[in-house]
């Protein structure tokens, strides 16, 4: 098969949650661009609504729906919803949190709360997302997960920047996890044509203070925070038949930080 018909999405029906934060907007460019029919979801149906419509209007077709991982009724309602609309799912890329946690030392019930969405509700949603893609026929599993979920946090990196530094320590249980999930998934659903992969980026650039970037880049080999196109043909890659011998696999996406 040619290249760019491996690399193509035509007539894929692909859901992205979380498709209006700062790497799911790009991840629903990149699936869009490739042809996929792509479905966007947020926990408020006006946010994924303004980020399907903004996409539409450059020609992509890109859908609305809402869920909420953390509630069961909601993956199921958008498990029902998705295939009533559109009678199949081909890929799911696994990209929403919750973020209640604000520091090392928040309370314990802002913890329990980040596991309902990160943990408990994550699974759910993986889990019945996975069983649509089977009765599908088959398709590609995405988790976003973050190179803190292998790394511990280099506080050098906050050095001089006001209010950044206190980093919560469910973004990193939460990751780890996640990671190793793909995994599990990838063995537990053997022999059932669905591939599981993660990608674990590095920062995006954010307009983040500037004596935050000076001691970020420095440490990268590209001497850059990565930009909106650079995690778009990688979802691609896992997503299309491109990358249908790549499987179970965590993908660290850091410009060769942790190099």
């Amino acid at each position: 098969m040619h290249v760019k018909q491996l690399l193509s999405l035509k007539n894929k029906v692909i859901l992205v949650t979380g498709g209006s934060g700062n790497y799911g907007k790009c991840i629903v460019e990149g699936l869009g661009e490739a042809d996929a029919t792509v479905i966007t979801t947020s926990r408020e149906l006006a946010s994924a609504e303004r980020t399907a419509a903004f996409f539409r209007e450059r020609g992509l077709d890109v859908h609305a729906m809402e869920a909420d991982q953390g509630v069961h009724e909601s993956v199921m309602a958008l498990k029902a919803g998705v295939l009533e609309k559109f009678g199949r799912l081909d890929g799911f890329v696994n990209n929403a949190v919750s973020r209640p946690m604000k520091g090392y030392n928040a309370p314990l019930s802002q913890f329990e709360e980040s596991m309902q969405v990160n943990a408990t509700g994550m699974v759910d949603l993986v889990r019945e997302m996975t069983d649509l893609i089977v009765q599908s026929g088959g398709g590609s599993v995405i988790n976003i997960a973050s190179m803190m979920g292998m790394f511990g946090p280099d506080s050098s990196n906050y050095e001089g920047a006001v209010g950044m530094g206190d980093l919560p320590p469910d973004y990193f249980f939460h990751n780890a996890g996640l990671i190793n999930l793909t995994r599990y998934m990838a063995q537990m659903n053997a022999g059932k044509n669905v591939r599981f992969n993660c990608i674990s980026p590095g920062g995006l650039f954010n307009n983040q203070p500037e004596v935050f970037l000076n001691n970020y880049c420095k440490k990268v080999p590209l001497r850059r925070m990565a930009n909106q196109d650079d995690i778009k043909g990688l979802v691609v890659l896992l997503a299309s038949d491109a990358g249908a011998y790549i499987n179970g696999e965590n993908i660290l996406m850091d410009g060769g930080l942790n190099a």
